[in-house]
Parts: structure tokens; sequence; C-alpha cells
């Protein structure tokens, strides 16, 4: 008997309903893995036992190459439907050939409460369920070091054992192991569980193991949704949003990935490729702000207690990336026996960034910190030693303002004073002496206050550009940055000061492409090609706060169309193809859809007409 779910028509998200682009990709995750998989119910990336780790399943990034995944193949099939169960991280999948044959495929990570903590292996979990009497090929094509195939194999008396490098992979089944070792059809009569995980024996059958954690990973993930304080309008686009941030979550340090996957190109034949599955400490904070509207304090706690410990390490001195266990080395090379998405590469692993210096990391730091003196809901509030911690921040904020730097898109070949680290610096200042003042210390309040008002005086009069009519992406120069739409955000000026709305204006029309934002026109490896989605958001955000909310909706409303078949963003969009591109999830932009879709909602009283007043004379019977 088969655990009951809901159908396929009860799943939020079909992918039938939307056209298909290169990345659709669903992923399910549990705070310690995450994998993606296609329509198909192909998984193409496992990155293995943790984030950051050797991608066990690496056909994402194995070009033409049959290699490094998993998948179920149904003879004469005709017929694919894919989607996530309702609330859910849970993927279902159902495949029928065209006599209504097929399997019915659910795909989760583990993750719920047990012993007092949270349950959450390095493990996922696949249950095929047969519909009718079909005739199925299970495959498993693991890989091991970056894309090298066909591992050393053990088969046991009901596992299989995969071994490259210093990894071991083990799949626990009660299918057929010699049917999935010598990829042989079979008729599938009965449900049948794959578990992959760990070298480590499993305490009950597979189909007894499966069983309960998927009753209870979908119970977690649906009391997790109940949780949240959800808009009115795009209810079912911004919970989506949620569970893909919360995935993006490491439960052991706090840590928050930019994405899960590495060199996804930013544009077709790029080779912009870079690893993003560590944690920006900028990027990170827009998750945090974003799931903390949402009432998701708990994932806000964890990251305080991660860059608290950067806090504590840092000296004065951060980085603007570090790995989800902050002091990992994070030395770029290039995967040689991947051939990249679609066959671009080059596939990186680490990030150069790690070694650049960019100035908004110290208020991404204080910005987040920020909210333990002022957020009642915390279990542990910020007292005067944590301030004085954040102080050397400061006063190295205060120091480098004037340095150029990197800046926010990393250019690799240039530096400059940019206006977002030198407004990120300025917010360092601004909230100390805001903290100061929470705990009543005038002085410091004082002193963080006059540095941070002569800041800000500087960088409204050196960003402005005269001639380019609006503020500029560095001080004393003219070219223009989108960063620029989050100076209201940050609070360096009011979103209807004329200087900012000629920025708007000034912004939209010359980094606009076909209706989406670019970054910037140029950078250190040419004209940029592809519009990065946060920056459409940010567009989004201004016109809102600038007063201009019907082009905000519209805009909005457009943006969420663009979504691949899962309802997930990655980095880029090309403005004339629409086709996604960049790694994937990217929190940045799935972040911006809580955040848009938040500030443009109408509230819960508007959730109902209201009943036209009663006749005078006429007693109403409520």
């Amino acid at each position: 008997m088969t655990l009951p779910l809901p159908s396929l028509e009860q799943i939020a998200m079909i992918a039938d309903q939307r056209p298909a682009q290169p990345l659709d990709f669903a992923i399910i995750g549990n705070g310690r893995v995450a994998a993606l998989l296609d329509r198909s119910a192909r998984i193409v990336w496992w990155c293995f036992p943790r984030f950051d780790g050797d991608p066990v399943f690496s056909h994402l990034l194995a070009g033409n190459e049959e290699k490094g995944f998993t998948d179920i193949v149904v003879e004469g099939a005709v017929r694919t439907r894919s989607g996530y169960l309702r609330n859910t991280a849970i993927v279902e999948t159902t495949i029928e050939d065209e006599h209504g044959n097929g399997v019915r495929i659910i795909d989760f990570a583990p993750r719920y409460p047990r012993f007092e903590r949270m349950l959450h292996p390095a493990q996922i979990i696949r249950r095929i369920e047969p519909i009718g009497l079909p005739r199925v090929k299970i495959r498993v094509r693991p890989t091991f070091n970056y894309g090298q195939p066909r591992p050393a194999q053990v088969v046991g008396s009901n596992h299989i054992r995969f071994s490259g490098g210093d990894l071991t992979l083990r799949l626990t089944t009660d299918a057929p192991l010699s049917y999935i070792v010598h990829e042989t059809s079979f008729a599938l009569s009965r449900p049948v569980t794959l578990v992959f995980g760990p070298d480590e024996s499993l305490e009950a059958a597979a189909d007894t193991v499966s069983r309960e954690a998927l009753e209870r990973t979908r119970d977690y993930w649906t009391s997790w949704v109940r949780g949240l304080a959800i808009p009115l309008d795009w209810q079912t686009d911004v919970i989506r949003a949620a569970i893909t941030l919360q995935l993006c979550t490491f439960d052991e340090t706090g840590a928050i990935v930019a994405a899960h996957t590495t060199s996804i190109p930013e544009a077709p034949g790029t080779q912009r490729t870079w690893d993003y599955r560590y944690c920006w400490l900028r990027d990170a904070y827009f998750v945090i702000m974003a799931l903390n509207r949402l009432g998701a304090t708990q994932t806000m706690e964890s990251y305080l207690d991660y860059i608290t410990t950067l806090v504590i390490g840092a000296k004065g001195v951060l980085k603007p990336v570090y790995g989800i266990v902050h002091d990992q080395p994070l030395d770029e090379s290039v995967a040689e026996h991947l051939s990249g998405f679609l066959g671009m590469g080059p596939v990186r692993v680490g990030n150069q960034a790690a070694e650049q210096q960019q100035h908004d990391s110290y208020g991404s730091i204080i910005l987040g910190v920020s909210q333990m003196f002022i957020d009642q809901r915390l279990p542990r509030m910020g007292d005067e030693a944590l301030f004085r911690r954040l102080e050397v921040l400061g006063y190295h904020a205060l120091r480098v303002v004037q340095e150029p730097d990197a800046g926010l898109w990393e250019y690799r070949g240039r530096k400059r004073v940019h206006t977002h680290s030198a407004t990120m610096c300025w917010v360092s200042l601004d909230r100390l002496a805001r903290i100061a003042q929470i705990l009543g210390l005038a002085e410091d309040a004082a002193q963080w206050r006059q540095n941070a008002d002569r800041l800000r005086k500087e960088i409204l009069s050196r960003a402005w550009s005269d001639k380019a009519g609006a503020f500029a992406g560095a001080l004393d120069h003219d070219e223009l940055d989108a960063c620029v739409l989050l100076l209201p955000e940050l609070g360096l000026i009011s979103a209807d000061d004329p200087r900012f709305t000629k920025t708007l204006d000034v912004v939209g029309r010359e980094l606009g492409r076909n209706g989406f934002m670019l970054r910037y026109t140029n950078d250190d490896f040419g004209a940029a090609e592809t519009s990065f989605l946060a920056c459409q958001f940010w567009y989004i955000d201004a016109l809102t706060a600038a007063g201009r909310v019907e082009q905000a909706r519209e805009m909005l409303s457009d943006l969420l169309s663009r979504r691949n078949a899962f309802g997930i963003l990655s980095e880029d969009i090309h403005p004339s193809t629409g086709q996604l591109w960049g790694n994937l999830p990217q929190t940045y932009s799935m972040a911006g859809i809580v955040n848009s879709c938040m500030n443009l909602s109408r509230s819960w009283a508007e959730a109902w007409p209201r009943s036209p007043a009663p006749e005078p004379g006429v007693t109403s019977n409520v």
C-alpha cells in the first residue's frame, strides 16, 4: 500500500504550464545536501556529502557525456509531468507510455525533527511506484573527483557501494541489484526505493525508511510554510521562493550559499563561469532580510551565529565571500573532466573573489548583526560587548572607504571607489550610531553619527555625474551601474529626492534592454549580454518606493512568468530570448521575489471586497 499523497492536480507548480528553459531544474534538499533534477526526474547535480562537496551527480556540467546522473527510463514513454508537492521541497514526476503504463517518482531529501534535534542526513531518497505494469530501466552513473566516471563499485546484499578518491557513496535499495548494475530493463510490479547516501546501513528496510521519511519530511515543510507571514498577493510565488531560500542555508554553521551550482555561464558561449557554492556576505544579507520579513527567524538566528564567528575572528579585515565552514580556503581551479553546461566551460572550483578587496562587506556584516539589537523575537539580544566587536569593523570601513576596490560586481581587471562600496561603508557608520543610541552610549553615538553624516555628504556629491544626469557607479566617474538603485533602501537618500528620481529614469533608459535591466554596460570581459535578475527586482522596488506602483506591478508579473518550470530563477536572463542563464537557484533572485511581492502586495484587509453600506432603515442580520 503506497503512502497517500496529493495528486498532480494538487501540485502547486506543473512543468507543462511554462515554456521549456535550458535551466528547467527543480531543487530538493535538507540543509546539508541539495540536488537538481530535470523535468523527466533525471538527477543531474548532487554535491556530496555537503553543499560544497564533490558532485557525485555531475551531468549538469558534463556536456554531451552520459555520466554523472541517475534516472528511470520507461520503455515507450510519451508523457512526462513533474512538479513540487504543494508547500514542500518534494518533487513528484509521472512518466507514462501510450497505454497509460508508467511510474510515479517521488524525490526528496529527508528533513524532520527527531530525538529533539533536526535530522538532515547527507541523503536523497527516490521512491518509484508503478502505474499499471511498466517496463523500466534504473540507471545510476555517479562520478568522483569532479567528473571522473565509472568509479569502483561493490555489490552487497541490498546495496551498491561506489568509491572514488576519498569518497564512498552507498545506494541502498529493494530494487533488483543486478538490474541496476547491468542497466537491464524489467517489469516494475511493486514500489521500489533508492536511498543514496554515506556508506552506512539503514536502520530498517528501505521501503520502511522511505515511507516514514517522506511523511515526516512533508509534514515538516507544510508546518514550516504555515508559520510564514506571506503577503496576500503572489502567495504561491512567495512560498516557493521562501522554500528555495531555506534550501540554500547550511544548517551546521548558518552559512547561506549564493547558489547550489558552479559554472553555469552568465550568457551563452561566455567565459563568465563562477563557483557560487559559498557564502557571499552581501547575498546572505538580502536572503536573511527576505526570510525575516516572512517571519522565518530561526534562519536569521543561525546566520547571525555564522557572522558573529566571522566578526570575532576578523580583526577588522573582512573577505567578501567565505566557505560554508568559514576558515576553509576557496582557491580557484578548473575541473578538467567536466566540459561545462551544454559544453560551455570552463568549470571552476573555488572562487578568486575571496582574494579581492570588496569594501561593502563591512556594511553587510553590520546590517545583519544590527538585527540583534532591535528584534525582540531573538532569544539572545546584542549587548555592548558585541557592539565593541562591530566597532572594529566600523573603524576599518572608515579607513578603506576612499580606497579603490573590486566592487559589487567583482571586477577582476580594475579598481575604483565604487558608489555601492562607499555607501555600504556609510551604512556601517550609520548603523553603529543607531546601535550606540539604543544601548545608551551617547558619546559613541555622536561620534559615529558625525562620521556617517560627513561621509554621506561626500558620497552624494562625488557619486553624482552631471554628464550622466544620475548617480554613477563609482565616485568621480560617469559610468552607470544598476546598484545605485539600492541607495534609498540602504537609507542614503530618499526615493522621492529629485536626484534619485532622475537616476531612476536614466538607469531605466540606458541600462534597460527589452524590459530587463543590465548591471552595467562593460566590464573586464566586454559588453554585458544578459540581464542580472537581482537588478530587475531592485528596479521594481525603486519604482515602488518612488510611487510608480502600476509600472512596478506589471514588471513584477512579467518577471514571475519568466521563472523555470518549477518556479525557480537563476542569476541572469537573456533580454532577447528570455532564456535563463547563470547559477541556480540564485538566492539574490529568489530574495528579490519575496521582497518585491511583499512591497507591492495588497494588505490582507483587502482580501474581500467591502460589503455595501446598508440602506437607511435596513438592519443587518450578520
